[in-house]
C-alpha cells in the first residue's frame, strides 16, 4: 500500500533531513508537514495521513498530548521522533508504531518503516483508550469514572468524582470515542454518564433538568430530550 505521510517537526533541517530520506521510499507519499501541535491537528483532519512522524516536543501541545486527543475516527500509524530518551515509556502508552531517537540513520529509518508495513497488515485496533494530561505527564482515564463532560469553545472539560481535565477536542468527538450507550448529549453544551444520573424533572416548553449522583444539576434541552428516552 502507498503511505500517505505527514511530518510534524519544528526545526526546519530535521523537517528536511527526514523528508530527504522518506523521498526514496516508493511506498511513502509525503502529504503535508506541520512545525506546531495545532497546525499538525488541523492537518491530519485535513489530509487524513496513513503515517505521521511526530516529533514530542513541538509548541502549543506536545505530541503525546496531540495523540491521546485525536478523534476517534481512522487514527494515523505514529512514529514518535525526539532527542530525549525519557519519553518513550508515554510514547508506547498511546500505541506508537516506533520511538525515532535522534540522531538517527538511515538503518534506523529503515527498521522504523518494516514495523510500519508490518503494522498495516494487522486488523483494525479496537478503540484508543483515553487519556488526559496531568501535568507533563499523561494518565490512562477509565470512561466509567466520568460523571459528566461540558464543552468550553474548542476544549472539553472532563469531570469525575474528584478531578476535573480539560481536553483540547470538541463534545462530540469524545462522545465518539465513549461511546453513545454510556453516554448522552443533553445540551448542546454538556453531556452525562447514563449510569450517573439520579432524577428528570421536566421543566418548561419541553426542557427538563437532569440531577447527578453528585447533585450537579444540568439544564436538558428539548432538541436532546429524547437522548434520555
Amino acid at each position: 500500500m502507498m503511505f500517505r505521510t505527514l511530518i510534524v517537526e519544528d526545526e526546519a533541517p530535521a523537517r528536511d533531513k527526514l523528508r530527504r530520506m522518506l523521498d526514496s521510499e516508493t511506498d511513502i507519499d509525503i502529504v503535508g508537514e506541520a512545525a506546531d501541535g495545532p497546525a499538525a491537528a488541523k492537518a491530519i483532519a485535513d489530509l487524513s495521513p496513513d503515517l505521521v512522524f511526530l516529533d514530542i516536543q513541538i509548541p502549543e501541545i506536545s505530541g503525546i498530548e496531540l495523540v491521546a486527543q485525536l478523534g476517534s475516527g481512522k487514527t494515523p500509524l505514529i512514529v514518535f521522533v525526539t532527542a530525549h530518551a525519557d519519553y518513550a515509556a508515554s510514547a508506547f502508552d498511546c500505541d506508537a508504531i516506533d520511538y525515532l531517537l535522534k540522531p538517527y540513520d538511515r538503518d534506523r529509518l529503515c527498521r522504523c518503516l518494516d514495523r510500519v508495513r508490518q503494522r498495516s497488515l494487522q486488523p483494525t485496533p479496537p478503540v484508543r483508550p483515553l487519556f488526559v494530561p496531568v501535568g507533563d505527564r499523561l494518565r490512562l482515564l477509565d470512561p466509567a469514572s466520568i460523571v459528566w463532560i461540558e464543552s468550553e469553545d474548542n476544549y472539553v472539560r472532563v469531570h469525575t468524582r474528584e478531578h476535573e481535565y480539560l481536553l483540547r477536542r470538541t463534545l462530540q468527538d469524545l462522545l465518539t470515542q465513549l461511546g453513545d450507550r454510556s453516554f448522552a448529549r443533553v445540551h448542546r453544551f454538556h453531556a452525562v454518564n447514563i449510569a450517573e444520573i439520579e432524577t428528570l424533572s421536566p421543566r418548561f416548553r419541553g426542557d427538563a433538568e437532569v440531577t447527578l449522583r453528585g447533585g450537579t444539576r444540568l439544564r436538558v434541552s428539548r432538541r436532546y430530550r429524547h437522548a434520555l428516552g
